[in-house]
């Protein structure tokens, strides 16, 4: 048998373990991974061998399954000899457009968890632009940042967030006191950073105020670009609490007012009807929503 048609080892594992202890706790634990990894692992394991393992919700076996685990244990301490396959040789691939802030802040520092849970995929990110919906290359799953109601797209929603006006120490420092950001002079005495991205008119709104849209100030079209720049002293930014918490915990920036209110751009995973068939997919999917909930 050529290598190629070999199934990962790690399914092979998870399937010898899921037919053992009849329990996807208990094997998550065993192979210190989550019980959602376990599901997936044996997916991938059914879409590479073209048959259904487990006929019931107690993991009993199928007919085929369980000539199948024969195999399996018989030839396991082989596989486990083998060199895992690169990419030439059948890994999964998986493309993940993704914008860049909400990369930076809630994926990077997460990504180890996902590539032990899945190390046999290998995983692509590219960069979208926010609002736009537009990646550099064809992905098989979008993070993007809007309204919702995509009809191009299957979608979930998997993060939603609360802003409030935010500043630099110092800047607080030079232009405050502000009492609370609310009142049409405290607002005129600052200089307020401008992102599409986060319009001022959410705020405008929650305080009562008609005011149009900045016509002038700094600009920037990344959230994290506006957050850095607030932290440097160019003015006052609306500031995602979850997104930005990073420069509060750290004092760069400061709250300058106790209240918040809804945004109404939001995150979403996005996919062509039928991806989150493809196992890595799904399995990418289920992480990134669990990471954020």
């Amino acid at each position: 048998m050529a290598l190629r048609h070999i199934p990962p080892i790690q399914c092979l594992l998870t399937f010898d373990a899921l037919a053992r202890l009849r329990s996807a706790g208990k094997a998550a634990s065993e192979l210190c991974v989550t019980t959602s990894a376990v599901s997936h692992r044996i997916r991938q394991l059914e879409a590479h061998i073209g048959f259904k393992l487990f006929g019931r919700a107690d993991f009993t076996l199928t007919a085929d399954g369980a000539a199948y685990l024969q195999h399996v244990r018989t030839g396991l301490a082989a596989f486990l000899q083998m060199p895992p396959r690169n990419a030439s040789t059948g890994r999964p691939r998986l493309r993940v457009a993704i914008t860049p802030t909400f990369c930076r802040v809630f994926v990077m520092p997460r990504l180890e968890l996902f590539r032990n849970a899945f190390p046999d995929i290998d995983l692509i990110l590219q960069v979208s632009i926010p609002l736009l919906d537009v990646t550099a290359e064809e992905a098989d799953l979008e993070v993007r940042f809007g309204v919702g109601g995509y009809t191009d797209r299957e979608h979930r929603l998997i993060l939603s967030e609360e802003v409030t006006p935010a500043c630099s120490p110092s800047f607080l420092n030079e232009f405050g006191p502000f009492e609370g950001f609310e009142a049409t002079a405290e607002i005129d005495q600052a200089r307020l950073i401008r992102s599409p991205l986060e319009p001022w008119s959410t705020w405008f709104t929650s305080c009562g105020l008609t005011r149009e849209e900045p016509g002038t100030g700094s600009q920037f079209n990344d959230m994290g670009l506006v957050y850095d720049a607030a932290a440097s002293g160019f003015g006052v930014a609306l500031l995602r609490l979850k997104l930005g918490s990073a420069w509060l915990q750290s004092g760069r920036l400061v709250r300058l007012s106790s209240r918040s209110v809804p945004s109404p751009y939001k995150h979403y995973i996005c996919w062509k009807p039928g991806a989150l068939e493809r196992w890595e997919c799904a399995a990418f999917a289920d992480w990134l929503e669990r990471a954020l909930s």
